[in-house]
């Protein structure tokens, strides 16, 4: 696989005759900048090359093609085009060095700008615009990034790759992660994939692009692409008076009609939008731009005020009338707990694990079994004790039958999700599906059909398959361009026209899941609340299951499939796993029973401590804490002098590079999305990593570690990644991955471009692979034997022989650094070494014994929390800085 350096030396070769590329301005979705000197001209240049991806799916024939109608656009306004071509298998083009700025540049800097300023830059743009459009080209891709400012005048570049790429088509676009358009300023009909593209949506992106110069954001915010599209497609913008009052009516009437949801809403052409800010446009459709901002913007009336008021005191007794303290329509609130001692308790474990019957006389749920199963249990309320389900000892996911006669479920038997159903009275479990559900939660509507999540971190969100059993369809299908891992939770909504359920973002964006509502009919969904699951109530409210542990309930006219009122808070305390696996249920007696307990976080504050072999612990460095991300990671480097380590972020994670013990720390990455579990390279000048935009569609990295040159990604796979190891040679590179099963395979970089499988079985899940120093062994965990336990095999010929290391039980694997012993830890929690004799072949010399306890120190399921020196003398391990231990357990309420 070539590397970064080698790619710029290929183009440097093919264009050396004209342009000597001297370094990187940046780089951003679709290209990298490079400066350049213009040998013919003896000028400096702006030398663009597209992502190697982007041109496969433009292709040179269409790219050049179309490259030609920019380059005769020429207009003040337009940033100008010298040269385009293909070289070395790459397609570039040439522009002018600019000396300034982006607009992007000055906002980051001043936040919101002078309104004259704001007007002339406008106008400026839209004057460029109307040029382009009379010619036949739509940008498609107008934002604060694309808009130069050069001697106090704006230039709109880019024109080139937005055409091009429009061109190339929607879906071929999808195939490579990218989208055309911003979602900020993505017109209504963009954001909906409609095919027909006219000037207008141009005319929407420029409107919110001055609405931010004016306010300092855009019209819509969201924490997600998705959540913004959402707000695009439902919300009014705020008012731009009420937040800066000393905008002129005509700039705030003429924002406002660029930004109309309906095309035919807004100017017909940019040159209109120019004139409506100046003041001098004409009437449209009989009404002045001045009056059009009277109509929309003017304080209400006295009547307008005193029935909003009435609206809002009507809310407010509603709110209060069903939600009082001790009533609830009426009926007297009673709590009490329920004791369901040993293996009876309700598990925390999975998805859906607790459901009522639709009478509320019954309660399924999750709970405990031989040989660490997981069936089914019924209980009648009226009863002391409850009996699991036969053929059930892997089960999640439950969902009642309408008539209350059976229950559907996920079996999870053999590592492959199937969707099974079975009587309530133990009969014989029938399989419904056998491919495309996953563990999501399920649903069985009175319509006859049962509902699925269909898969994770791929296309497919919410299934439906007859109950009788049947062919799995699609309902709704996952917005690439979000990055979202999957859609949860289908809840039919009692009109068999709506479903509700969750969008997961996945572990990377734990805070970020969303409640959605879909049409049924047409599969288009809306985002509704924050929120990890929903179930609707037959009092016309939405019950709101949240990552901070609360109940609370909204207002939803199901027919109109929108919310009609406040989020008003129910009941504290859920027990919520990982920000996504909760239990609760509502019977249709209005019973509510849920999982009581305290959430859980896939972050967590850790301190980077030494601890020896004896379990004596010292800081690296004195008040040196930090947060880690969901399974974020770390490791040593091969000297022992530095620490690379995951570190999270406001919304991501990054690599950060600590010098030992007391020097400073460095961020290392800066790519976009979520990075985690690095890896140094045998060398010592590299860290590996992964980079995951939380969909489970990550690639592998490497990166130099001092910080000097670019990311290079070494692998991107169908199959999800998550981790990645080297061997001593530099020559295999391990990774491991999570679906559609956890297998380790390995990659030859810059021999082969495919992977091959290492240990790999459909039926159980291998995991935190760890190569002895000479390359030759592996050491990985496995639950092959129905838990996990630590297992070696020789590398890469994996076949060739396999020997048990642990006895009972083991995670963690990590082969010390002079080959002698594998460390890893027990199921009781302890820090363990196993001797072993690893030359040409191998043997284990002795019974693995414990060095400490690691209680009160980080874990990192499927990888590792923990590195070794170089003596293997002394561990660096994360010390909790939560107090777990005061967590209580779990009751059923």
């Amino acid at each position: 696989m070539d590397s970064v350096s080698d790619i710029l030396t290929r183009l440097q070769t093919a264009i050396g005759d004209r342009y000597r590329i001297e370094r990187e301005l940046g780089h951003g979705g679709m290209a990298t900048v490079y400066l350049a000197l213009d040998l013919r001209h003896d000028r400096q240049v702006a030398v663009k090359v597209l992502r190697p991806e982007l041109a496969a799916v433009i292709g040179a024939e269409r790219f050049l093609a179309e490259i030609k109608t920019t380059a005769a656009l020429q207009h003040p306004h337009i940033l100008p085009l010298f040269d385009s071509g293909e070289a070395a298998g790459q397609l570039f083009y040439v522009m002018p060095l600019i000396e300034g700025e982006s607009l992007r540049d000055r906002l980051i800097r001043e936040k919101q700008l002078p309104i004259a300023d704001a007007v002339r830059i406008a106008s400026e743009v839209a004057g460029a615009l109307d040029y382009a459009h009379r010619r036949g080209v739509i940008h498609r891709d107008i934002k604060p990034e694309n808009i130069l400012l050069h001697d106090g005048r704006a230039l709109v570049a880019d024109f080139g790759i937005a055409l091009a790429a429009s061109k190339a088509g929607n879906s071929r676009m999808t195939e490579t992660g990218m989208s055309l358009g911003t979602p900020h300023y993505m017109a209504p009909e963009q954001a909906m994939g409609e095919r027909e593209i006219t000037a207008r949506a141009d005319i929407y992106a420029l409107g919110c692009v001055t609405y931010e110069m004016l306010t300092a954001e855009p019209p819509f915010q969201g924490a997600t692409a998705q959540a913004i599209i959402a707000r695009v497609m439902t919300e009014s913008p705020r008012s731009l008076t009420l937040q800066r009052h000393t905008i002129p009516p005509q700039v705030e009437a003429a924002v406002l009609t660029a930004i109309e949801k309906l095309p035919a809403d807004r100017f017909g052409t940019a040159a209109e939008f120019a004139a409506a800010l100046s003041g001098t446009a004409e009437r449209r459709d009989g009404v002045t731009a001045a009056l059009h901002y009277r109509r929309t913007v003017l304080p209400p009336s006295r009547l307008t005020v005193l029935a909003v008021s009435v609206a809002i005191v009507a809310t407010a007794l509603a709110a209060w009338g069903w939600f009082r303290p001790g009533s609830i329509s009426g009926k007297a609130v009673r709590r009490y707990a329920l004791e369901l001692p040993g293996s009876e308790a309700v598990s925390p474990r999975g998805v859906g694990g607790l459901v009522f019957s639709p009478d509320g006389s019954r309660l399924a749920y999750i709970g405990g079994g031989p040989n660490g199963s997981f069936p089914i249990w019924m209980r009648e309320r009226n009863q002391l004790h409850g009996q699991p389900l036969p053929g059930t000892d892997n089960s999640g996911s439950l969902s009642w039958s309408p008539d209350g006669r059976r229950i559907a479920y996920i079996d999870f038997a053999d590592g492959k999700p199937r969707l099974r159903v079975i009587g309530a009275d133990g009969s014989a479990p029938e399989t419904v599906a056998d491919s495309l559900v996953a563990s999501g939660g399920t649903t069985w509507g009175p319509d006859g059909y049962l509902y699925s999540t269909g898969s994770y971190g791929g296309r497919i969100g919410i299934v439906r398959v007859p109950a009788a059993g049947g062919v799995p369809v699609p309902v709704t299908m996952i917005d690439s361009t979000t990055n979202a891992f999957a859609h949860l939770y289908p809840a039919l909504l009692p009109n068999n026209r709506g479903l509700l359920f969750t969008i997961w973002y996945g572990p990377a964006r734990p805070t970020e899941t969303e409640i959605a509502v879909a049409n049924l009919k047409t599969g288009a969904f809306k985002v509704l609340q924050r929120g990890i699951r929903a179930r609707y109530l037959s009092t016309g409210h939405i019950l709101i299951a949240r990552t901070d542990g609360t109940l609370a309930a909204v207002p939803f006219d199901q027919d109109r499939m929108v919310t009609t009122g406040p989020l008003v808070p129910v009941v504290a305390g859920l027990e919520v796993e990982t920000n996504v696996f909760q239990n609760f249920d509502v019977a249709g007696d209005g019973s509510l029973g849920y999982l009581a307990g305290q959430p859980g976080d896939v972050r967590e504050k850790v301190q980077p401590v030494w601890v020896t072999r004896d379990g004596r612990m010292s800081a690296i460095d004195t008040g040196w804490i930090v947060t880690r991300p969901f399974n974020g990671g770390l490791s040593l480097s091969p000297d022992g002098h530095r620490l690379a380590i995951a570190v999270a972020g406001q919304n991501s994670a990054d690599i950060w590079i600590k010098q030992l013990d007391h020097g400073p720390l460095s961020r290392l990455t800066f790519e976009e999305f979520l990075k985690y579990r690095p890896s140094w390279t045998p060398d010592g000048r590299s860290v590996s990593y992964v980079v995951d935009p939380g969909n489970n569609n990550a690639s592998i990295y490497v990166k130099r570690a001092d910080g000097s040159g670019a990311a290079q990604r070494l692998l991107i796979s169908e199959r999800s990644l998550a981790e990645a190891i080297w061997s001593s040679d530099q020559r295999w590179l391990v990774v491991r991955t999570t679906l559609p099963t956890r297998d380790i395979l390995g990659l030859q970089p810059g021999v082969d471009s495919t992977l091959v499988m290492i240990v790999a079985s459909p039926r159980f899940e291998e995991r935190a692979a760890s190569l002895s120093p000479d390359g030759r062994w592996i050491a990985y965990q496995s639950d092959e034997s129905g838990q996990d336990e630590i297992y070696v095999r020789p590398f890469p010929k994996a076949d060739n022989g396999r020997w048990q290391i642990s006895a009972a039980g083991g995670s963690e694997p990590l082969w010390g650094r002079s080959g002698r012993e594998i460390f890893f830890r027990s199921l009781a929690g302890e820090m363990m070494t196993a001797p072993v004799t690893a030359t040409t072949t191998f043997s284990s010399s002795g019974a693995p014994r414990a060095l400490f306890s690691t209680k009160g120190y980080a874990t990192t399921p499927g990888n590792r929390a923990y590195d070794v020196s170089p003596d293997d003398q002394r561990f660096v391990m994360l010390r909790s800085m939560s107090d777990s231990t005061t967590r209580q357990a779990a009751q059923l309420v």
